[in-house]
């Protein structure tokens, strides 16, 4: 199977991987300095478990998705529409486009620029980071919920032949809240402080901020008609137990002084509450003193 990943960050450099090492033939699509050092050195992936590198191919085009049958969407939630409409010119008729990005409406988004390909949401639970061009670091975890579709099955079971333990839900979007949920509580926060997810809870009122924000989550969701499963509270604890060492994705963006994607996450639940009439008082302070601090970096 011939796989795509448009915007290979740190989660598309994981399943990239994977894929890879599985057999698949992988193109990674990203920035030309990480596409330059894939193309000299391979794709180092460091997990804790081995540490090698893995030869795939790379490109700065988006071009490079034809011919897969299986496109993995892990753009920003920002460029979700420019990217989709980057590659439609490009797309096999028969592949999956798969979203693997924060946020609960990026498939609808996707759909909306791709309206006569098959896309599919994915919900991720994986710790990673790009340590440095041509580097992935695995800190735990990586396993997907994805929709039903035409090829769910099928992409499943492969991605399962790689070590990648996948699900098909018919409540994906349930499960992408429920992602949401954790996002809210905990991206913010790590982003704001520039502590890893361990040392973070520790801190004095953090978890007296992260149950507020957590229940304005809840409430907005199920203003919603949005079913979450699972034990949210749970979960919440689960985070900083199994990933103690790392930073979330916003905590990351700040640091390199790059846009992150706080409006689709607490800046999200606080548009979904204002037209739902929910309060998210706890959700708009993180997020303006997220975007406080990227306007400060520009």
């Amino acid at each position: 199977m011939k796989v795509a990943v448009m915007g290979a960050g740190a989660v598309g450099c994981y399943y990239g991987a994977m894929l890879a090492r599985a057999g698949h033939e992988v193109v990674l699509i990203g920035r030309p300095s990480h596409v330059e050092a894939v193309r000299a050195r391979g794709l180092r992936l460091e997990t804790k478990t081995f540490d090698e590198q893995v030869r795939l191919g790379a490109s700065t085009e988006p071009s490079a998705v034809q011919g897969a049958q299986l496109v993995l969407f892990c753009v920003k939630s920002t460029d979700t529409e420019a990217a989709a409409a980057q590659i439609r010119p490009h797309l096999s008729r028969d592949a999956l486009v798969l979203t693997l990005q924060n946020g609960v409406d990026n498939d609808e988004r996707v759909r909306s620029v791709l309206p006569s390909s098959e896309v599919a949401a994915a919900v991720v639970y994986v710790a990673t980071e790009m340590a440095a061009p041509g580097h992935v670091k695995h800190h735990g975890r990586g396993e997907l919920v994805i929709a039903p579709s035409r090829r769910s099955e099928q992409v499943a079971q492969q991605l399962v032949a790689a070590g990648v333990p996948t699900q098909i839900s018919g409540n994906v979007r349930g499960s992408l809240w429920a992602k949401l949920v954790l996002n809210c509580a905990y991206n913010a926060l790590s982003a704001v402080s520039q502590l890893p997810y361990g040392e973070l809870v520790k801190g004095t009122g953090v978890a007296e901020v992260i149950r507020d924000v957590v229940a304005e989550c809840l409430a907005v969701a199920k203003a919603e008609g949005v079913e979450i499963p699972g034990n949210t509270d749970a979960a919440i604890r689960g985070i900083a137990q199994s990933m103690p060492s790392q930073y979330s994705s916003t905590a990351q963006d700040l640091a390199r002084g790059k846009p992150s994607e706080i409006d689709h996450l607490n800046g999200f639940v606080v548009r979904r509450g204002e037209a739902l009439g929910v309060p998210t008082p706890a959700n708009r302070v993180l997020f303006v003193m997220v975007k406080l601090l990227e306007n400060k970096q520009r």
